[in-house]
């Protein structure tokens, strides 16, 4: 298949989009002015039932829907687009509205390294041995997801993270031996052609660097766009380069993006994730849960059942970050340990790989381990699968149990105790 892509400009070309009405063709364009908004053939025609449309995850993952905004932005979008307001107005009025919608989740900004009196803004550092790198070839996708928390990449080039010198990213994970692990992200590397991925990765090779031991990719393009491990011009140069690399010793994985047990059971994807095994490919799964797209344990038990079937390590399950279209998607904290506790009891211990649910916020990856009961306190368990400090890992706290948090930022130390065990050294830190 040939690759189509579709925005804002270009969606009414959709021969489905007749099934929508002239009233929910506006709302998108209302939603997909102030969100991303990109999708491909692939997904219109292999993924989405269109019989189904409204409640089919597919199409809500890809195209914008009005309550993604507070009903004030919505409006104020849709009476600028009615009046045809000059784009230069418009876009002003766009951003500011961007701006509301917490554009740096976690502190992102933060991660960005000072290397040699240089700010490396292709380049996060949060965790010790992970260093995440930006490539600017692949900062884009085949389809953009509506939960994304990395939307700024695509639409406020102040928030954006790329970079394209190969020689600087070597330098830095030189002069961090403590470094095991490169993240290729984005965007999606894999939209990126197998030219810039042997750039990167041959720089690498030949950098000879004996500390690092994984690259990874994270990507959604197995769900989105199996073919570029198929059927693409660049696609079997891309798997003997990955071949390459795993005979120099270093291992790939890709960190694949699938939300839902639909996006594993067509014939090409099922096809791509053979090419990669064989490759000698290591593939893990991960996903946020998704108030309509995802909120129930049959789903999770059902997509990591299918995931190992196909020789996919079931991985994380996230909590949906705080940002752009949260609220649409956000299940509660309560509810998200529940829906983890109910699938991953059914199923075997060959799927229990999976951590979470974790909420990727500013000190860490902070997991929801259970609810429990200290003093006749109802409190959250809770725990750190990665910390700006690597101490905090793996040592347990409380906070007080609330029923209606949905993110970290939320929660409160229980009673007596005045704050979280890492807050004075975290505080330190951002000093």
């Amino acid at each position: 298949m040939k690759f189509k892509s579709y925005s804002l400009h270009n969606f009414r070309e959709i021969p489905q989009i007749e099934n929508l009405s002239e009233e929910q063709k506006f709302d998108i364009e209302v939603v997909g002015t102030v969100l991303p908004f990109r999708t491909n053939n692939y997904v219109v025609n292999k993924l989405i039932d269109w019989n189904n449309f409204e409640k089919d995850p597919f199409f809500i993952l890809n195209f914008p829907q009005k309550e993604m905004l507070d009903k004030d932005s919505f409006n104020r979008v849709a009476t600028l687009l009615k009046n045809n307001i000059p784009k230069p107005f418009l876009q002003k009025e766009v951003n500011k509205i961007r701006l509301k919608l917490n554009p740096n989740p976690a502190g992102q900004e933060s991660n960005v390294p000072i290397f040699e009196g240089k700010r490396l803004n292709g380049i996060q550092h949060k965790y010790r041995e992970i260093m995440l790198f930006f490539p600017s070839q692949g900062q884009t996708c085949h389809a953009y997801c509506t939960f994304c928390f990395r939307w700024p990449q695509f639409a406020l080039n102040e928030f954006k993270f790329a970079m394209k010198e190969a020689d600087t990213m070597i330098q830095y994970v030189k002069a961090n031996p403590e470094i095991t692990d490169i993240l290729f992200t984005g965007g999606d590397p894999a939209v990126m052609k197998t030219r810039f991925f042997k750039q990167y990765f041959n720089a690498l090779l030949e950098a000879d660097i004996p500390h690092l031991r994984n690259i990874r990719i994270g990507t959604k393009s197995l769900a989105y766009w199996p073919y570029r491990y198929t059927t693409d011009e660049d696609a079997d140069d891309l798997l003997h380069l990955f071949e390459k690399v795993k005979k120099k010793g270093i291992n790939i994985a890709l960190m694949a993006h699938f939300n839902h047990p639909g996006e594993l059971k067509t014939r090409e994807v099922k096809k791509a994730v053979k090419r990669l095994i064989g490759a000698g490919v290591q593939i893990r799964s991960q996903s946020p849960l998704l108030r309509n797209i995802n909120d129930s344990a049959e789903i999770w038990a059902e997509n990591w059942k299918e995931q190992v079937k196909l020789g996919i390590i079931p991985y994380y399950m996230f909590v949906a970050r705080d940002t752009g279209s949260q609220d649409y998607f956000a299940v509660t904290l309560n509810r998200s340990w529940q829906i983890f506790r109910n699938a991953y009891n059914q199923v075997s211990g060959i799927h229990r790989t999976v951590k979470g649910p974790s909420m990727s916020c500013n000190p860490g990856k902070v997991q929801i381990v259970g609810v429990s009961e200290i003093n006749n306190q109802k409190v959250f368990v809770l725990n750190f699968l990665q910390g700006r400090d690597p101490s905090w890992v793996g040592k347990p706290f409380f906070a007080k149990f609330d029923p209606h948090a949905i993110w970290f930022d939320e929660l409160e130390p229980i009673t007596g105790e005045s704050k979280f065990f890492f807050e004075d050294l975290y505080y330190e830190m951002h000093a």
